[in-house]
């Protein structure tokens, strides 16, 4: 390995405030946790994490000609994280008066529309692919990176983003249980959908 502890180190303190900066995978990781709860929440936090392994390895292999050779690819992602966030708020909308366990908005699909939803949140958030792209390469040097160097790269960046999303959707979950009242639900539900639907309108002009 070329890169050094210490470098690792930083690295993951910059993953742990990327986490803590909120963003899209917070509003849908808290929308599906009010909803569903923990159950509901912990797939979308393993579908973010297997979607953060890919910005690390597209950084290395060369920024430049993976823009060149997959723009179309990278735009229909872009859409479909559009499209997941808009779906996922007028959802959340339509049943916000609903009951928090009768609340199938983003529960009814299950563990893989969770999964799904993960990857599609941080395939399509502009904080990650920015912090990837731009902030990344000035912790390593990228052309001398080895086999080992990349894989502790990608071993960080899924890791802190899933311990930190699994913290949060076991905080809010716990929060969730106190929230009884039909009319606080009702806002909580209203709030987090609109706040969905922002997100997927403004993913196609980032």
């Amino acid at each position: 390995m070329t890169v050094s502890a210490w470098d690792l180190t930083l690295y993951a303190g910059a993953l742990l405030v990327l986490f803590l900066t909120p963003g899209p995978v917070w509003l849908a990781l808290v929308a599906r946790s009010v909803s569903g709860g923990f159950p509901a929440a912990w797939p979308l936090a393993v579908g973010v994490a297997v979607g953060d392994i890919l910005w690390p390895l597209i950084a290395v292999a060369g920024m430049s000609w993976v823009v060149s050779e997959f723009t179309g690819l990278m735009s229909l992602l872009r859409w479909v994280a559009c499209l997941m966030f808009l779906g996922m708020g007028y959802l959340l909308i339509r049943h916000a008066g609903a009951a928090v366990e009768e609340n199938r908005a983003l529960t009814r699909p299950g563990v893989w529309a969770g999964f799904m939803a993960g990857i599609a949140a941080i395939l399509g958030n502009p904080k990650a692919i920015l912090f990837y792209m731009g902030v990344l390469p000035g912790f390593f040097d990228l052309s001398a990176t080895t086999a080992g160097d990349v894989a502790a790269i990608v071993v960080l960046s899924f890791l802190i983003p899933l311990l930190g999303n699994l913290a949060l959707a076991g905080m809010v979950h716990r929060v969730r249980r106190a929230v009884t009242s039909p009319r606080i639900r009702r806002r909580i539900n209203l709030v987090s959908g609109a706040l969905l639907i922002c997100v997927g309108l403004v993913i196609p002009f980032t």
